[in-house]
């Protein structure tokens, strides 16, 4: 990932959302230690080093202090966000790849089918949800109408 270092700046605007092109664009930190980047992620210092472990993202070594990029800061921001979505490290690796890597069409195809097999399974939660939501609002009203009416509003 050395040479994705090179285009830190670009990397995971398509699914972190990042806007380019500010006419005032930020002033970056070249370097941040493993305690910044947990506390600003709200992640524990043992879930960066297993990113690390597993290769996804890669700091570089003062004596024992591990630094990190900003690159491995955005790519921390993709796995998180990749993680929120529900998907897979390994899926999350692939997408990161071809986020940061020459334009691979299988790799892009392969990260759209992710993608579109994420947004079935998401629908498919969020009406399981929305049911059980209306069959609770259901059962409350029903036994709150038994107790007199002395009920709390939802």
């Amino acid at each position: 990932m050395d040479d994705a270092r090179e285009r830190e700046g670009s990397v995971g605007r398509v699914w972190a959302g990042e806007q380019s092109g500010d006419d005032n664009p930020p002033v970056r930190k070249v370097a941040f230690t493993i305690g910044e980047l947990s506390r600003e992620f709200g992640v524990t210092l043992r879930a960066l080093r297993f990113y690390e472990n597993k290769g996804l993202i890669s700091p570089h070594r003062d004596g024992m202090n591990r630094l990190y990029s900003q690159g491995d800061r955005t790519r921390l921001a993709l796995i998180l966000k990749g993680k929120k979505l529900g998907f897979t490290l390994g899926e999350i690796r692939q997408m990161i790849a071809a986020e940061e890597g020459p334009a691979n069409r299988d790799a892009l195809t392969l990260s759209r089918e992710k993608c579109l097999e994420q947004i079935e399974m998401l629908e498919r939660q969020k009406a399981e949800i929305e049911e059980g939501l209306s069959e609770l609002h259901r059962i409350y009203t029903s036994l709150a109408d038994k107790l007199g009416g002395n009920q709390r509003k939802l």
